[in-house]
């Protein structure tokens, strides 16, 4: 898992890269402009913050998440090694909003608004998630945020459970996709299967037209 995030404007000039997801006792170290994050227990790394990091990546434009290429993965290790510290970060390139088929959905049961759906979703991996929608029905195509996927309010979709179930992404709307004009009722984002495919990379470009 690598989920990156700039935001110039807000932040200032960090890159923050996460890892892994948060634990309640953290610790950090500075070397050379690389902060290192880890779990106080276990040690093991959870991200890295890069300060000053126009300077090494001096092409990097962001106001929230942004996907990095191989070459400049390749210079935050770099980064990392100089710095000190063993860790090597991976490439990421697998879309985190993608469309996704809602193959099955059964009420929850343990609540009355709760469904249970098996969606699949690219490379024919069938995630189980946990859906609060009202709309939400077998057979439709919908936007799915992936474990890794962050939203436009910065939150980070991790695996979790929902009264005693486990979820592995979330069924989004177009508010919570940040779609300008996006209608505020409640309910998820149902594609047509004209010109969205299972699999796909969730296209914001031609989501922002919906609502125009």
């Amino acid at each position: 898992m690598l989920i990156s995030s700039y935001n110039l404007k807000n932040v200032g000039d960090t890159l923050m890269v996460v890892l892994r997801e948060d634990v309640e006792q953290q610790g950090s170290e500075l070397k050379n402009n690389v902060v290192r994050i880890f779990d106080k227990k276990s040690n093991a790394t959870l991200g890295f913050n890069f300060l000053k990091i126009s300077e090494a990546l001096p092409n990097l434009i962001g106001n929230g998440q942004v996907f990095l290429t191989e070459d400049q993965v390749e210079r935050l290790n770099e980064l990392i090694a100089s710095a000190g510290f063993d860790d090597k970060l991976v490439l990421d390139e697998d879309p985190k909003f993608v469309v996704g088929y809602v193959a099955e959905s059964t009420e929850h049961p343990d609540s009355d608004h709760l469904h249970v759906t098996k969606i699949q979703v690219n490379n024919n991996e069938m995630l189980d998630i946990v859906c609060g929608a009202p709309n939400i029905e077998q057979g439709q195509l919908v936007v799915v945020a992936k474990v890794g996927a962050m939203m436009p309010t910065g939150a980070i979709i991790w695996p979790g459970k929902l009264r005693g179930i486990e979820s592995y992404g979330m069924v989004s709307s177009a508010q919570e996709l940040g779609i300008p004009n996006a209608p505020t009722a409640h309910g998820i984002l149902v594609l047509d299967d004209k010109t969205n495919h299972v699999g796909d990379a969730f296209d914001f470009e031609k989501a922002a037209k919906l609502f125009a």
